[in-house]
């Protein structure tokens, strides 16, 4: 296995190259159960953000970011936009995306509870790698809808075409691996 080596707020990892289709391979940097990665990323994006009265996720690799980001700027409660429509969901705003990293459509949704409570509040879009802009796109769709204003789409890295974006801000970039 091929890994793309990389120092992300004083943390290095190797990370693995896998691909995604038979012309396209990542630099699989999954966050999920790495604490020691998790943490300085979460403290040094926050540093980053200008005010915001509420962070957003789309469910599920940023939740251990966002919930950590919460904490570091003493956050009561942050958004998680759901890849499905649950029992107890009123109401919901549903759109749709077609993420780099899964396999066809998907939904993400945002009770009704939650869109109250971002409506007229600035809102901060978070992510782990912001790659074709797909789910990032989604969620400012979702935010608007419910009447949020976006003052931040932000990252721990970027890859691709996202690497050349002015708009968001990430604390790294990685490539894109394509094969002729």
């Amino acid at each position: 296995m091929e890994y793309y080596k990389i120092n992300v707020a004083g943390v290095e990892r190797d990370l693995p190259i896998v691909p995604v289709s038979d012309k396209l391979s990542i630099a699989a940097f999954v966050i999920f159960g790495d604490t020691d990665v998790v943490e300085p990323c979460a403290r040094e994006l926050a540093k980053k953000l200008p005010p915001v009265d509420y962070l957003i996720t789309a469910e599920a690799k940023s939740i251990p970011l966002i919930y950590e980001m919460a904490k570091v700027m003493e956050m009561p409660r942050y958004i998680i936009a759901r890849k499905s429509i649950k029992g107890y969901m009123a109401h919901p705003i549903v759109t749709t995306v077609n993420s780099i990293t899964t396999k066809g459509e998907q939904i993400l949704c945002l009770d009704q509870e939650d869109a109250e409570r971002i409506k007229g509040k600035r809102i901060a879009i978070i992510d782990d790698v912001i790659s074709t802009g797909a789910s990032l796109s989604a969620i400012e769709k979702l935010v608007g809808e419910a009447g949020g204003q976006i003052v931040a789409r932000a990252a721990i890295l970027s890859e691709g075409d996202a690497n050349d974006r002015e708009d968001i801000i990430v604390l790294g970039k990685i490539p894109l691996f394509f094969k002729d």
